[in-house]
């Protein structure tokens, strides 16, 4: 017993100074963790924004090529391929007939809401809803009109009165046209946004986060230009698309948002001839 209460006496507790070093070394370590916690977080959400920024834009570019690759396939004379504005950014609007889908009208219409007579004429490539264009082959002059039903048993394609503006004669020609014009949408100062327009429609977001586009002509001459200002004699067309980081980046005061820039050069292999 007596040497139990003699252990006891002689234990001595930690100083003061011993726990405020132990709480100074537990600090830098905890703070070494949390700091190594934060700047790894930091990497993390770097590279999320990098490759948020290269799927939205790589995708969008990469449409974008095809569309563009497609100007004037099958046109008819008068019809306009490529119609550029350098609005800075950039507008483009691309034409082509989709998989060379027409027909041509063997009776004219009695009225502008008449039916579209095709008899004998393979009508499966238009459908219910679809925006089609029509148009004189002598005068060059048409519209787009939408199509409400299509009756291949009888060749004939209905459409909304409202959408044509008068009555197409004999031979008039109807096309699966494709009309698609490209910009930049800031009605959203902080997401700027890639629009698309398709005829009779909105325009609909076509890609996120897109602050800058801009287009640029390769005539056949070889010369750049911001418009052509004969559309037959371009070759190729040049798109450069800027993307940019959803949320900004409170580390970067001068410049929050990162940023990253496409270039794709494409030929118009539909207007080389």
């Amino acid at each position: 017993m007596k040497s139990f209460r003699k252990i006891l006496r002689s234990s001595k507790g930690a100083s003061l100074i011993e726990v405020l070093i132990g709480l100074f070394l537990a600090g830098l370590v905890t703070a070494a963790i949390f700091e190594l916690y934060i700047n790894q977080h930091k990497q993390w959400s770097i590279q999320e924004d990098r490759t948020e920024i290269q799927q939205n834009a790589r995708a969008a570019i990469d449409e974008l090529t095809r569309t563009v690759r497609m100007a004037g396939h099958a046109l008819p004379i008068g019809l306009s391929a490529v119609e550029a504005f350098n609005t800075n950014p950039d507008t483009i609007t691309i034409n082509f007939v989709e998989d060379e889908c027409q027909a041509v009208l063997t009776a004219a219409m009695g009225s502008y809401g008449a039916a579209l007579a095709c008899d004998s004429q393979d009508l499966s490539c238009f459908y219910d809803g679809q925006w089609a264009y029509i148009f004189q082959p002598d005068s060059g002059g048409g519209e787009f009109f939408e199509i409400s039903g299509v009756d291949s048993a009888n060749w004939l394609i209905s459409h909304t009165s409202m959408n044509m503006s008068k009555a197409y004669p004999k031979d008039a020609i109807v096309l699966a046209l494709q009309r698609m014009k490209y910009f930049i949408d800031y009605s959203d100062s902080l997401h700027p946004n890639l629009m698309l327009e398709l005829p009779g429609q909105n325009p609909a977001v076509y890609a996120e986060n897109v602050t800058d586009f801009q287009v640029r002509y390769r005539m056949k001459n070889g010369i750049m230009v911001d418009v052509p200002p004969i559309v037959a004699d371009v070759r190729a067309v040049e798109i450069v698309l800027t993307a940019r980081s959803a949320e900004p980046d409170p580390d970067m005061p001068s410049d929050p948002y990162r940023s990253q820039v496409y270039t794709s050069m494409i030929n118009l292999r539909n207007l080389d001839i």
